[in-house]
């Protein structure tokens, strides 16, 4: 397994720069359009397959919520796939920043490359 590179970083980046956007414009649907058909989804409420369950969690998720990510680290662990461990901070117009980290697997598909797992973890103090 290689450690972070630049040609991996900008691999991650392409594909969550895309799910920021989508995200900062609360388009649940494009969200998902960015994961596999059977993408495992682990975000802060019970998991999901597919992208069904994607589209759902973001279409839950309040109208003026904002992503900004730092990838942190990156490996490549087969030819075909990015992992990615992220800091993401969502703002809210409501209440406080959630800051959490996020881990993601990328898998190049026939489309390009697309998120295959997606996990969530809250942040310690």
């Amino acid at each position: 397994m290689h450690r972070t590179t630049e040609a991996d970083e900008t691999i991650l980046r392409g594909v969550l720069d895309d799910w920021r956007a989508a995200v900062d414009r609360h388009l649940p649907d494009r969200v998902a359009a960015l994961f596999t058909e059977d993408a495992i989804f682990q975000g802060l409420h019970p998991y999901s397959v597919g992208r069904p369950g994607v589209a759902a969690y973001y279409a839950a998720q309040p109208p003026g919520m904002t992503a900004d990510y730092r990838v942190l680290e990156t490996r490549r662990p087969a030819a075909d796939l990015v992992l990615g461990y992220l800091g993401v901070d969502f703002a809210f117009t409501d209440r406080p920043t959630l800051t959490v980290h996020l881990g993601v697997l990328l898998q190049r598909t026939e489309q390009g490359w697309a998120i295959a797992h997606y996990q969530v973890s809250p942040t310690t103090a």
